[in-house]
């Protein structure tokens, strides 16, 4: 019953957590082009400046997302989602308060700044809380569920941001993302793995005082110097040696992690191209950005919390993350030559299915690992996933304001979507390689330290 109540507090946090962050998705395009550029439906300096705020956040979460997933497993999950979930309040207050070019520009490099540690950390931190407290024949259908309160978040923050005005949206965001940082402090109990849990070490944590630790003594000149908490939290850095470490172990999971790679690569690629596309070639604004949220949104809460349960089950993960991949990338080439504007609409009920590919590759790694390593193996996921945030709009960004611009090589506006769908495809082809072998490795074994 305790782990049940935690994994309820935790559904909870995450669904406002989700709710505060992405209502405001559909009305930041509208927000940034009046900023930027004030009536215009094309405008390359909003796009440029988009992918260079996300290949920065990706440079940042590919050092603190695995630092902040191996730091949890020392010091508990819920220590640690402290730090994301408060992080991520700031932004959202700013363009509460005003969206003036101005103020435009302040929440463009707070949020670029809070989102290199907070990006990827609260998506790793409540997957290992999962993988914590649900046995791995369960953890798929855990990890879809956790994914289908997300997206009901996600259409319960659109379907707020259709009917209220703009300025209500980042107001109401700031509110409820304030109310989910509490609510996850008051009602989460912490969970660490079942090894730690058992010893004396429960509650240590995190920063230590001076007087705590050992002293040095210089013979030279007599001083005392004492060992700070900077130099242990550096030595919590995950190399690139570390990384390798984990990629060897598991030929499941070095496999997973390449599928995550291109995934990431092209969801970058959406992220910071998709509704500029739209913009351009259909004038779409704020009310049918959240349209197009709200269809993918309820096709993927009832797929996740009704579906993939079963599916997973009766299929296996490894088949239904390769139908996911298929899907998305047959969605993107559609995207790619919309003729109309009601094609984007209909492409969206797709991602019901296009969406099985996020828990299950998780879900895939996640197995490979002991209890005290979920938060490694799940950070390290996410730092390949974060350093494919880095290339994405590098290439994505050129090619969607090359293309809708007047100096495009070919009339073709959605090329650049044509070739996110390349990327997905390559992470499909992928997934019919991997075989799984859960349970290689048991709880009381340490990667790092092998």
């Amino acid at each position: 019953m305790g782990k049940l109540r935690g994994l309820s507090h935790l559904l909870v946090t995450v669904f406002l957590s989700v709710f505060g962050s992405f209502m405001v998705l559909p009305a930041i395009t509208d927000v940034t082009m009046l900023a930027l550029c004030p009536g215009q439906d094309e405008c390359s300096l909003a796009i440029y400046l988009t992918g260079f705020q996300q290949a920065i956040i990706g440079l940042g979460m590919v050092v603190m997302s695995p630092l902040i997933g191996n730091l949890s497993d020392k010091h508990g999950r819920k220590s640690l989602l402290t730090v994301p979930m408060t992080l991520a309040i700031i932004p959202l207050v700013i363009l509460a308060f005003s969206r003036t070019t101005n103020f435009f520009y302040a929440y463009y490099i707070i949020r670029t700044l809070t989102a290199m540690v907070a990006g990827g950390a609260m998506e790793c931190l409540t997957l290992a809380y999962v993988a914590d407290n649900i046995a791995e024949r369960e953890r798929a259908s855990a990890f879809g569920i956790l994914a289908g309160v997300r997206s009901a978040a996600w259409v319960c923050g659109t379907l707020a941001a259709r009917f209220l005005s703009t300025s209500s949206t980042f107001q109401l965001a700031a509110l409820v993302s304030m109310i989910a940082t509490v609510y996850m402090r008051i009602f989460l109990e912490e969970s660490l793995p079942y090894e730690q849990q058992a010893s004396d070490n429960l509650t240590q944590p995190i920063f230590k005082h001076a007087d705590d630790e050992p002293n040095l003594v210089d013979e030279e000149d007599g001083q005392i110097q004492k060992t700070t908490m900077q130099i242990q939290a550096f030595k919590n850095i995950p190399s690139l040696q570390d990384v390798l470490c984990l990629l060897k172990t598991s030929k499941t999971f070095s496999q997973a992690a390449v599928v995550s790679f291109f995934q990431s690569l092209a969801d970058g690629g959406i992220e910071a191209t998709l509704l500029y596309f739209l913009k351009a070639r259909f004038q779409f604004s704020k009310n049918q950005f959240a349209d197009l949220m709200l269809i993918t949104g309820i096709a993927g809460t009832i797929s996740q919390l009704l579906f993939m349960p079963l599916m997973a089950t009766a299929i296996g993960e490894e088949k239904l993350l390769s139908i996911g991949l298929l899907v998305g990338s047959a969605n993107m080439f559609i995207y790619s030559i919309s003729w109309s504007a009601w094609v984007p609409y209909v492409v969206s009920l797709f991602s019901s299915v296009a969406i099985f590919s996020y828990p299950t590759v998780r879900s895939i790694a996640s197995k490979q690992f002991g209890a005290n390593e979920q938060g490694k193996a799940l950070g390290c996921i996410s730092g390949i996933s974060s350093f494919a945030n880095i290339v994405s709009p590098l290439i994505f960004s050129s090619l969607t304001a090359l293309f809708l611009s007047e100096r495009a090589p070919i009339n073709f506006p959605g090329f650049s979507i044509m070739c996110v769908g390349l990327a997905l495809m390559i992470a499909f082809i992928q997934s019919t390689m991997i075989t799984t072998a859960p349970g290689q490795r048991n709880g009381n074994n340490n990667v790092m330290e092998n």
